[in-house]
Parts: structure tokens; sequence; C-alpha cells
């Protein structure tokens, strides 16, 4: 008997008490199971593992503070805007360009601009995972994956606990685009190369409302040095390189 007899043969056998008559949408499947894996505290849980996947987490009641700090860490100079992004959020001008999409900017453009700032959908505190949807404040998908440099805020209150809660909030037929992390790919003899497929840099700025207890401001976790090697032996391009946190 073939492998493919056993499994229809113990499918029939399964199904000998099974009238005829009943069909799939004529019976209720109980679905009392757990959808969350979330403890109270979904925020600080959501700062822990997205910074687990190599992300840089600040947690503020001040915006444009937090956002004003990385464009200078960073050196930005030519960042680019979606159309809905909050202005009160933004730094003063004077130090760095405000690339805008209207028109769309080609690909030139993207690669060469210091970085994407945008807002998202919703974040997912136990995969510590951002959905955009090309809302306002997030533009098309291409915006987030040329520019080397994505820094995406998130109000606290759009953070849900596990999948199953971010899938009941989300509209499946917009264009969703799920960030966990840097880009990073380990493809190649299980060595995590970065930025390849999207930005090698990814800051999150977690935004409390005013007079809310943050708790923690930090991650729990560390994040650990990243070593940098060529991306190819003799090649002229550098990535960082590192192993994920076990």
């Amino acid at each position: 008997m073939s492998s493919r007899e056993t499994v229809l043969g113990r499918i029939r056998e399964a199904l000998t008490d099974v009238p005829d008559t009943e069909t799939h949408d004529t019976v209720t499947v109980p679905c009392a199971y757990r959808d969350s894996h979330a403890d109270a505290d979904v925020t600080g849980l959501f700062m822990e593992r997205a910074a687990d996947y190599r992300a840089t987490v600040t947690r503020t009641h001040d915006a444009r503070a937090a956002v004003t700090a990385a464009f200078e860490r960073h050196a930005l100079t030519r960042v680019v805007v979606p159309a809905g992004f909050p202005d009160e959020w933004l730094p003063s001008a004077g130090t760095w360009q405000r690339l805008c999409d209207e028109p769309p900017l080609g690909v030139q453009e993207l690669d060469t601009a210091s970085g994407v700032v945008t807002t998202c959908a919703l974040a997912i505190a136990v995969t510590g995972t951002l959905v955009l949807d090309a809302g306002a404040g997030q533009g098309r998908r291409a915006l987030t994956l040329l520019p080397d440099y994505h820094l995406c805020l998130v109000r606290a209150d759009q953070i849900v606990g596990d999948v199953p809660e971010a899938l009941r909030r989300i509209d499946p037929r917009r264009p969703l685009t799920l960030v966990s992390g840097p880009s990073a790919t380990s493809d190649i003899e299980l060595q995590r190369v970065e930025g390849v497929h999207g930005p090698r840099t990814l800051d999150i700025v977690v935004v409390e409302p005013e007079g809310q207890d943050m708790g923690c401001a930090e991650p729990k976790c560390a994040r650990a040095e990243r070593p940098t090697v060529p991306l190819f032996p003799g090649g002229p391009q550098e990535r960082p390189v590192r192993t994920r946190p076990r």
C-alpha cells in the first residue's frame, strides 16, 4: 500500500460516522482557542521583540524631539516624507531637505535619499512587526524599500498583542507590508546580511500620549555589536553581518 492510499484510508475511516447530507457550512466549529500570546504590557513587549530584530526603539511623549535626534544621529540631509505624515512630528526646516512623492520620485532619487520617515497602520507586539498599508503618512511600498534608512513612528494605541488581533483590524484589500527589523537574509552560508532587500537600518519611535506613564523607555534586551564584513570577498561594498541572538 502506498503512502497516498494509507492517508486516504485513514480519512475515510474517520468519516464513517458522518452523514452524507452533512457539509462544512452546516457544522459549527468551536473557535474558543487562545488567539494572543502577549502579556498586559504590549508596548514593552513590542519594543523588546523589535529590538531583538535589531531595530532601534525609542519610547517618548515628544515625537518631534525623537525624530530630530534620529535625523541628527544619522546625519540625514534628504528625507522622503510621504503625504499625510504629521508636520508637527518633523524637525524644523533648515538642516534637511524634504522629498515629496508627488509626483512619484524615481528609483534613482529614492536610492540616493538619506532615508524615509513614515507612520504605520499598526504594530504587533509578539512578533515585533510593523504593518504598513500605504495609508496616510506611509506612502507606496517603494518608499520604504529603496532608501537605506527607515524611521517609523507608531502611536502606542496602534500596538496590538498578536497576529490574530492584527488581522481583525487591517483591511486585507490594501497593499500590506510587514516589517520585522531591518532587511536581512541568511540565504548564503547562514550568515545574516542586512540591507539586501530593503533598508539596512530601522529606527522605531513609539509615541505615548501626554500624561501617560511610559514605564520603561528602552527595550529590555540590549543590542549586540554589529560586526562589518565585505558582502563579497574583495568587494568594495560592505554590509553589517551578524547571527540572530539565540
